[in-house]
């Protein structure tokens, strides 16, 4: 095929499946699709959550021999693990509890087409056996059934996990992998496209301005920049969302970077959406402050307890520094006179309290009564529940509550 062919062919399945863009990665993302489309080879499709990875399964059946032939998509990760498999490679009846009917399965169906198998590293390991004898011999069993049934099925599968980690953790068979990755096709996340990202916030305000009778939103060329520096987590799915959010939210139809900046979260790593708040701009930090609280107070705790075995030691030290010296020819040596160091237990018996100084950065007592207050209220005033709250032991916990006058 030339390249002026080659590119014409292009615009042509562009315009088929409303694909816009022209980037190179896509273009040679649909480039492979169209010269695998007429084998029977295994197909691997890679890439992040809402790339699009479901266009490239229908391109690759519609030009394929199998085009007048049934096409099935599959989610694997959104069928439960326990009816997977009766799904996929049919039941007979009788097999478990419901199955009232024989069931041939998408396998069956499918005989003669094409099936797309979307998130395959969710498959459960036993599923994934089964689907590495259907691509090797054509052959599969029918749950409950002992009949060898035959298929012949194309399969394009996709996935957005890490499937060489998933091999490494034994949650996905390697030999599985290399037999569906005979064609591997990795799909551009939406921040490697650069100005397709401009071209598909048109056509999504485009859409939403002729489906809502409204009037297209259109972004300055300031806008156009900000919206191509952002890393896009959400992929397409996330632009279009925005896109939808901004046409129906904004009064204003020119979006400028500032009116832009309400939509999208400032932190460009964000996975997060931004979010309307509160009437009046309001927000609660209740949970920040308790999380802080507790930091705050295993940090003394914590403090406390080196303190404590500090003085433990200097108590030892000055006890052997004082305890009588050996004189020669005497039978005792002079580790007769040492005390041993306490054991945990016995030191938590005896904690030493080392006073707070006058003035810290941070009243800690205050934050210590109130994480104890809140502990006990969460428990109805169950001590020993609250004790295990706060990882202290309930003569701690006792000695607390002495200490800040909450023993009454």
């Amino acid at each position: 095929m030339s390249a002026v062919m080659n590119s014409a062919e292009l615009q042509r399945i562009k315009q088929r499946y409303n694909i816009v863009g022209n980037c190179d990665a896509l273009n040679h993302v649909l480039d492979v699709a169209l010269q695998v489309a007429p084998t029977d080879l295994s197909v691997l499709i890679i890439g992040e959550s809402g790339v699009g990875k479901e266009i490239i399964p229908r391109v690759i059946h519609d030009n394929s021999p199998r085009r007048r032939e049934k096409y099935f998509a599959i989610n694997c990760g959104s069928i439960p693990e326990g009816t997977i498999d009766s799904e996929l490679f049919g039941h007979v009846k009788g097999s478990y509890t419901g199955a009232i009917n024989d069931s041939p399965g998408y396998f069956g169906v499918a005989n003669k087409g094409t099936l797309f198998l979307d998130e395959v590293g969710e498959l459960p390991l036993a599923t994934q056996a089964r689907l590495l004898r259907v691509l090797e011999t054509g052959e599969y069993i029918p749950v409950g059934s002992t009949e060898v049934q035959k298929t012949d099925v194309r399969i394009v599968a996709a996935t957005n996990v890490n499937i060489r980690k998933a091999i490494s953790e034994g949650r996905f068979r390697e030999d599985l992998y290399y037999r569906l990755n005979s064609i591997p096709i990795q799909m551009p996340a939406l921040r490697e496209r650069g100005e397709d990202i401009v071209l598909l916030f048109r056509l999504f305000a485009m859409q939403m301005a002729e489906k809502y009778k409204m009037d297209r939103v259109v972004l300055t060329d300031e806008a156009k920049q900000m919206l191509m520096r952002y890393k896009w987590p959400g992929n397409v799915r996330q632009l279009k969302n925005i896109t939808e959010q901004i046409s129906v939210l904004s009064t204003e139809r020119t979006i400028t970077p500032e009116i832009l900046s309400r939509f999208i979260p400032q932190d460009r790593e964000s996975t997060q959406l931004a979010v309307v708040g509160k009437a009046g701009g309001e927000h609660s930090f209740e949970n920040e402050r308790e999380m802080l609280y507790k930091i705050l107070y295993d940090l003394r705790n914590n403090v406390s307890d080196i303190r404590r075995e500090v003085g433990m030691l200097k108590k030892q030290l000055d006890d052997v520094q004082g305890a009588p010296t050996t004189i020669i020819g005497t039978a005792a040596p002079i580790a007769q006179h040492v005390t041993p160091l306490p054991q945990m237990e016995d030191a938590e018996a005896e904690e030493y309290i080392e006073p707070a100084p006058e003035q810290e950065n941070l009243n800690l007592s205050d934050l210590g009564r109130q994480m104890l207050e809140k502990a006990l209220e969460r428990n109805n005033g169950n001590r020993k529940r609250a004790a295990q709250e706060l990882g202290i032991s309930d003569r701690t916990l006792y000695r607390r509550l002495k200490l800040y006058g909450l023993d009454k």
